[in-house]
């Protein structure tokens, strides 16, 4: 699998292609408001954001381990999330990882097949305006331990 955020959402996350997520180039997701997505104020709805965050966490996670990818199945298992600006206009995502996070995953999925990673992701509007911060915690394994 070769991991690039130019790649056909609606292929591998159906969801996220749904509410209108899209590749605003190699290292950002974007969302675009519309009526679909609006929350009863009429902003970007917080599931909506978490999508586009969530969405850009897993596909940069991949994308820091493309020798993996095609082996493991990465599932989220915790995310924190602080919500802090109504957010009107288009969304972008971007996601990092702290060199040392990437290191410790990478020990100890090599010892064990398995491992955890926390991303972190920030969501901001076409200001600049933080409107979302988030860390997703994702564990990773090798798929012949699902078997």
């Amino acid at each position: 699998m070769n991991i690039d955020l130019n790649l056909d959402l609606l292929k591998i996350l159906p969801f996220a292609n749904y509410i209108g997520v899209k590749a605003r180039n190699k290292k950002e997701l974007e969302l675009a408001p519309h009526k679909n997505v609006e929350n009863h104020i009429g902003t970007v709805h917080a599931a909506a954001q978490f999508t586009l965050a969530e969405t850009q966490s897993g596909l940069y996670m991949l994308s820091l381990f493309p020798e993996f990818a095609d082996d493991v199945v990465p599932l989220l298992r915790s995310s924190n999330i602080q919500y802090k600006f109504p957010a009107t206009t288009e969304l972008v995502a971007l996601a990092t990882v702290s060199q040392e996070a990437k290191e410790k995953f990478e020990r100890q999925f090599l010892r064990k097949g398995r491992a955890m990673l926390v991303v972190q992701v920030e969501v901001k509007n076409t200001e600049g305006v933080v409107t979302m911060l988030g860390d997703f915690g994702w564990f990773i394994q090798r798929k012949e331990f699902l078997e």
